[in-house]
């Protein structure tokens, strides 16, 4: 019985002939998502912008109300909740950002917290406040520029670790794949405005691990056949390796995607951006290795030559007299 295989094995697709009009398309996406992120700027979290916590148990229930403590806290007029179940199923944490002008009045954020905690109390008589957490703007913008931070470090780390593995040309490709995918999610959350909080810092990580997986698979590929095909133009033999990933790559993307997929159908709405930026990540992570990272290798003007030492004089001397003996 033969096994169904989703992509030949003899694959032969000529991914390199669109080389330039699939670049200039990222170009113009990169630059529009950037466009984006400075025009309408970042639907930011709690995480970054400071808020308050409250915690709330309902004691005699065995789950809490979630889609309920939503709708009602949503109804008092400061904005979306947000509302995950912290520790046992009937324990709640309720996330809300500062009203205006609570950095200069502190009292501000202090009358919200009072007036949610009364609403809960008063429509669920088993309702118990285990506290009420505040996150100060300052604090909030110090996470913000240390999340950023680890975006940006974990980039330039991760060009450096290639660079070291294989050439400088290999960790420049890799580098404008990852800031290609970084760009392309920063552009969604900003036309889409949803929350960018830490959790999304997680799944921008998630992705640009994902993608750089991927490109480490095509770039290892790449390096076998330039030792084996030393004939071979640059374009076909990047052509040829793309192709004999192409089976792993699409299985990977596949069997994530039937998870994220099911997620974002059926999975809680608090977790909905986070599984949204993976899910776009790995459209484009997978696209990015095809035609970012491995067509960057032609312009750079990597050849079948590019990677074996050069001879020097006492070792070409010492080669003709092995020759001539």
């Amino acid at each position: 019985m033969r096994l169904l295989k989703l992509v030949p094995e003899d694959t032969n697709i000529h991914f390199l002939k669109w080389r330039v009009p699939f670049f200039l398309v990222s170009g113009v996406l990169v630059t529009l998502s950037w466009v984006m992120v400075f025009m309408n700027g970042l639907n930011l979290g709690v995480d970054f912008i400071g808020g308050q916590m409250i915690r709330v148990t309902f004691e005699k229930s065995a789950e809490a109300p979630v889609a309920t403590l939503r709708s009602e806290v949503e109804k008092l007029g400061y904005g979306e909740p947000t509302i995950q179940r912290f520790g046992q199923p009937n324990q709640v944490s309720i996330r809300m950002k500062l009203p205006a002008g609570a950095e200069k009045d502190p009292g501000l954020a202090d009358a919200m917290a009072n007036k949610i905690t009364a609403a809960i109390k008063a429509t669920h008589a088993d309702a118990r406040v285990d506290g009420v957490d505040s996150v100060s703007g300052k604090v909030s913008d110090e996470l913000y520029q240390t999340g950023m931070k680890a975006l940006g470090f974990a980039m330039i780390a991760i060009s450096i670790y290639i660079w070291i593995r294989f050439e400088w040309q290999f960790g420049v490709g890799a580098l404008l794949s990852l800031f290609h995918d970084f760009s392309l999610t920063m552009g969604m959350f900003a036309i889409t405005q949803m929350e960018f909080d830490l959790n999304i810092v997680a799944a921008i990580l998630t992705i640009i691990g994902y993608s750089l997986n991927d490109t480490i698979v095509v770039y290892d590929r790449i390096r076998e056949n330039l030792k084996k095909f030393r004939r071979m133009p640059l374009p076909e033999l990047l052509d040829l390796s793309v192709n004999e990933t192409l089976a792993r790559t699409v299985m990977t993307s596949l069997t994530i995607l039937i998870t994220l997929l099911a997620l974002l159908l059926l999975g809680p709405k608090v977790i909905f951006g986070f599984t949204a930026a993976i899910t776009l990540g790995i459209f484009i992570g997978t696209y990015s290795s095809i035609y970012m990272a491995a067509p960057i290798l032609v312009w750079l003007k990597v050849t079948s030559t590019s990677f074996v030492p050069t001879e020097t004089a006492l070792e070409r001397q010492e080669r003709i007299a092995r020759e001539g003996a």
